[in-house]
């Protein structure tokens, strides 16, 4: 491979035929990983530099010795608190090096769950069950923030967790007894002070994931799933010692965590924490290209979301001859922002696929291969991929022919074992052991993968499967929008038409009618016209920047309904998603219908009789008969 990173050769180098997995990454679990890099730079090269919410002010840099020496202090603190193989470490955090160093010490001496501190206390309560969690570690109480409040009232709802421990923060007034990681890390050793470390299979870690579906689950990654992302990712971008990267994502997304950290540290790359909310900081965004050109980057990436503000922030002359690379993952990148990056950068965006179920890696568009816009890459080593005939929204036995569309499977190292709740898992594989993606694309003849869109947004206009990517590229070439979703809205006639969600960039104006003249004038398949189109001035986001596709597919099916019903007293008609059930619509009619509400239920009854749709009345109501 060429010298792509100034004096350092990539670090990870590239498997030979034969060679088993085991051997070519030699670590057995990620301490094992990091240290090894320790010992090869000798300690003194920089792993982190922290910058703080103002990014002007001096950033901290931690050595790959103090790293290492931090993640063996955590792993101590752990088990001083009891903890053992098989317990669960919960951490609610921002981006902190002591996220890095509970995250990665939990997976040493137990095992990880990252949290999304956003989520309401009860939804961590929930997950915290789940997982069977014994310590909670939450940053302290700060004005502004909540996570300390939430992280006390998980503590109440889970009386199994006995340990809770606190980051920074003011003085915590809990009248339960409250560790300080500080305190833990100065009163334990910088070696580890036990030998009973991970197994390549036992669990590293719980990742909690909805994908664009929203419902959690708690999916296992074991040191070889980690692993096996990680270096598989470090390999396909090149990385080396030389490499530096921002992280702006959250330590809760396996993205930030695999890719974004561990990917480099196993390489001996530099990871820049870009503050604590990282790009959900304004003053990050704002000075995003500075930042870049202070710390010598040479690798920048993100989700579309925060690469799509980076790129309307003007460099201002900004030096950034150290780039190399753009990287992007988590969901489709809209060409236009592709562009705009390789214009700002002169280095091509690569695409980086991967799920939380397959390690956060799947494929990488390769370094050592040239560009292809809109590829996803090529499986990174030691993982398959390959498109089967859709069954439905799920995978035949048939294995589809080189550019041939259909359900991608994988399987390989990084690919987990399943869910936490087993019985989850009874639709994440096929018969024969691949795991299923969700993602519709294709394999071509080289063995590039291509991903064309989710197999649950698939809009399906009679029979006709419609791609949402189709629709929202195209307006999202328009110079007025910044952003689109494309959803199916229930039809009595077709099940479902496409319409679409937009939002408008900054100071534009247009109206609705002119885009849906922009697109039909540039989409070539008329089934996926959008029937509508609605302007917003924000989509429905997950915690981890995708725009969430049921609330819109909610939303337009409302106010169609209401409009099919218009003049039935109707008080409340809400909409909602079910595994097994579809949308679930609840109407609540108005008290004045009290008499006659068994004939009014009947007439709405067979208004929506050919709509594909389960139909509930509001608690106080019963059905008609």
């Amino acid at each position: 491979m060429s010298n792509t990173c100034g004096v350092a050769l990539p670090t990870i180098d590239t498997p030979s035929p034969g060679m088993r997995f085991e051997d070519w990454i030699q670590a057995t679990n990620v301490f094992d990983a990091i240290e090894r890099t320790q010992r090869r730079c000798a300690g003194g090269k920089t792993a982190i530099t922290f910058l703080g919410t103002e990014p002007e002010a001096p950033p901290h840099k931690l050595s790959y010795t103090q790293l290492v020496e931090g993640i063996a202090r955590t792993a101590n603190a752990f088990r001083s608190l009891g903890l053992r193989r098989g317990d669960v470490v919960a951490y609610m955090l921002p981006s902190l090096v002591e996220t890095q160093f509970v995250l990665w010490g939990a997976a040493t001496a137990a095992s990880a769950l990252p949290l999304n501190p956003l989520l309401k206390a009860e939804e961590i309560a929930s997950l915290c069950r789940a997982a069977g969690v014994k310590a909670l570690v939450a940053l302290g109480p700060l004005p502004g923030t909540e996570i300390w409040d939430k992280a006390e009232r998980v503590r109440a709802l889970v009386p199994a967790i006995g340990a809770l421990i606190q980051v920074g923060g003011e003085k915590a007034a809990s009248g339960a007894k409250v560790h300080l990681l500080a305190d833990l890390l100065r009163s334990n050793s910088r070696q580890l002070a036990f030998s009973d470390l991970p197994e390549p299979d036992d669990v590293a870690a719980y990742f909690h994931t909805g994908g664009t579906t929203g419902a959690p689950k708690l999916v296992i990654h074991t040191h070889r799933n980690q692993l096996a992302a990680a270096y598989g990712g470090a390999w396909a971008v090149g990385a080396c010692t030389d490499d530096v990267i921002v992280n702006g994502l959250p330590m809760f997304h396996v993205a930030s965590a695999i890719f974004c950290s561990l990917a480099m540290f196993v390489a001996g790359a530099e990871v820049v924490i870009l503050s604590p909310a990282g790009f959900r900081n304004p003053q990050i965004v704002a000075n995003f290209w500075r930042i870049v050109e202070r710390t010598g980057t040479t690798i920048v990436g993100g989700v579309p979301t925060a690469l799509s503000a980076v790129v309307k922030v003007d460099p201002k002359g900004a030096d950034l001859s150290r780039v190399r690379i753009n990287i992007c993952g988590a969901s489709l990148l809209p060409r236009s922002v592709a562009e705009q990056m390789e214009l700002l950068t002169g280095k091509p965006m690569r695409e980086v696929y991967g799920m939380t179920e397959a390690g956060g890696v799947i494929c990488v568009d390769p370094v050592s291969r040239a560009r292809v816009m809109g590829s996803a890459g090529c499986p990174i080593p030691f993982c398959e991929v390959e498109a089967r005939a859709l069954a439905g929204t799920s995978a035949s036995s048939r294995s589809c022919m080189p550019g041939e569309a259909g359900m991608l499977v994988v399987r390989g190292p990084n690919v987990t074992p399943g869910y936490k709740d087993a019985g989850q898992s009874a639709s994440l594989f096929t018969e024969d052991g691949w795991l299923i993606t969700g993602d519709v694309g294709y394999v071509d003849a080289t063995g590039r993968v291509f991903i064309t869109g989710r197999a649950k947004d698939l809009i399906i206009r009679g029979g006709h499967n419609i791609d949402p990517a189709v629709i929202e590229e195209c307006l999202m070439r328009h110079p007025a929008v910044a952003d689109a979703g494309a959803v199916g809205m229930l039809d009595a006639y077709a099940g479902e038409v496409p319409v679409v969600y937009v939002t408008l960039r900054q100071g534009a104006s247009v109206t609705e009618d002119e885009l849906l003249a922009f697109a039909k004038a540039t989409i070539n398949e008329p089934p996926a016209l959008p029937r509508r189109l609605f302007v917003l001035e924000q989509l429905p986001m997950t915690a981890v920047g995708k725009i969430y596709k049921p609330a819109l597919r909610q939303d337009c099916t409302r106010q169609h309904l209401l409009e099919v019903l218009q003049g039935e007293s109707i008080a409340a008609l809400t909409v909602r998603e079910e595994p097994g059930r579809g949308l679930v619509v609840c109407i609540e009619l108005a008290a004045a219908e009290e008499d006659s509400s068994h004939e009014t239920r009947q007439r709405i009854a067979a208004d929506l009789k050919g709509y594909l749709l389960t139909l509930e009345w509001a608690s106080s109501q019963a059905s008609p008969s």
